[in-house]
């Protein structure tokens, strides 16, 4: 088992966010988080890939616990584990394209990274980007950006929190093919999205609703929409 939550809860400002939340995520699997606005899908997350502390429970990173690290061994596990792909890229505006792929090699570096960030660059179809900075960017170029910069170190487990939600159709496609091809037999995804076909697609879907989490099969997901389309239509 790569990532393991146990009865993890998290509270802001007296009120609970998440309730005693187990989620498991094991190497090889594709895992898609759903659940309606404002449920807790970004903050289970930025708990699960160490960017947030919860108020109770237990986190295991591919067998190892957190709860007595120091802040240095924190920031090396997270760099060492987990890619991440932020609703809103987060590339820096000063660096050019390859240099935003590089960023995770300035705190974990292995091997050629200039050689592997080239490499993700071509793949996604960003060959004649390299050098261009982020405002000079589209939105879906930005993203593959961003998902090259998380595949970088080939880290155990990448966190993506709607990867897709502002992208048209065919270049949200393009992502969600590379996020998806990703998994193997050492290494994860786990993603929050509002898309139900992006979710179908995964290989475990999981619900959140009113601070706790279930397993949902892919027959129930549509009715889990529909659920959810009404409570933020009527909110």
């Amino acid at each position: 088992m790569l990532l393991e939550c146990d009865k993890v809860s998290k509270t802001y400002d007296g009120q609970t966010v998440l309730v005693r939340i187990d989620m498991q995520v094991n190497a090889g699997e594709s895992v898609a988080l759903v659940g309606a606005s404002g449920e807790g899908k970004s903050t289970l997350l930025s708990i699960a890939g160490l960017l947030l502390a919860p108020s109770a429970g237990r986190v295991t990173v591919d067998g190892k616990g957190i709860e007595r690290l120091n802040d240095v061994e924190l920031s090396a596990l997270r760099a060492q584990a987990f890619g991440f792909v932020f609703q809103h890229n987060q590339l820096i505006g000063s660096l050019r394209a390859l240099d935003n792929v590089l960023v995770p090699s300035c705190f974990a570096y292995q091997g050629d990274c200039q050689k592997r960030a080239l490499a993700l660059m071509k793949e996604f179809g960003l060959e004649d980007r390299l050098w261009h900075y982020p405002h000079q960017l589209s939105v879906g170029q930005k993203r593959r950006v961003a998902l090259a910069r998380a595949m970088l170190l080939s880290p155990k487990i990448i966190i993506a929190d709607e990867p897709t939600n502002d992208l048209d159709p065919v270049t949200g496609r393009v992502v969600i093919n590379e996020l998806l091809n990703y998994p193997d037999k050492k290494h994860a995804v786990i993603y929050a999205t509002h898309d139900m076909a992006m979710a179908r697609r995964a290989d475990r879907i999981l619900h959140l609703h009113n601070g706790k989490i279930e397993q949902i099969s892919e027959d129930q997901l549509a009715h889990v929409f529909e659920c959810e389309e009404k409570e933020e239509a009527g909110a």
